[in-house]
């Protein structure tokens, strides 16, 4: 699933318009990106946390390249800042299983209805009529062509 397919999806779920959807997934992913930025962790209960992480410097050193043999050095690596996102239990427990939830239907708002007190017909629906079988004759068994012996009635000397 890409972004499209995603927007497509929230716009379904939610019964809005594509452009509405797009705005909302947007909007999720810049404030996603901008906390976890700034260092603070973004844990958005039943699917994953969001949070930057320090990976310390490396310093250079020696070592040998296995294919070869041969000694070389590695480059040392300043230190960087790097995101982690893990996932939560209710997110593996349900990719686990591989069911997925139902889409919930969104809420339509319904205007008053006066109540009435309302009788129900049931009509039963006629009774359908079988198909005849179809009766298949087979085809009477072809006769061949008897051959016809031809003598010679005088030989030739």
């Amino acid at each position: 699933m890409n972004r499209r397919d995603l927007v497509l999806d929230v716009a379904e779920r939610t019964g809005s318009d594509r452009k509405t959807a797009d705005a909302a997934v947007s909007a999720v992913v810049d404030s996603i990106t901008a906390a976890v930025a700034k260092g603070d962790s973004v844990s958005i209960s039943g699917f994953a946390k969001f949070y930057r992480r320090m990976k310390p410097a490396t310093k250079s050193r020696k070592g040998t390249n296995p294919f070869t043999g041969e000694a070389m050095t590695f480059k040392a690596k300043p230190a960087t800042k790097t995101v982690k996102v893990t996932p939560l239990k209710a997110f593996k427990d349900v990719v686990a299983s591989g069911r997925v939830p139902a889409a919930k239907k969104p809420a339509v708002k319904k205007a008053a209805v006066k109540k009435t007190a309302a009788k129900k017909v049931v009509k039963k629906a006629p009774a359908r009529k079988t198909a005849a079988k179809k009766v298949v004759k087979k085809a009477p068994a072809r006769k061949t062509a008897a051959k016809k012996v031809v003598k010679k009635a005088a030989k030739r000397r």
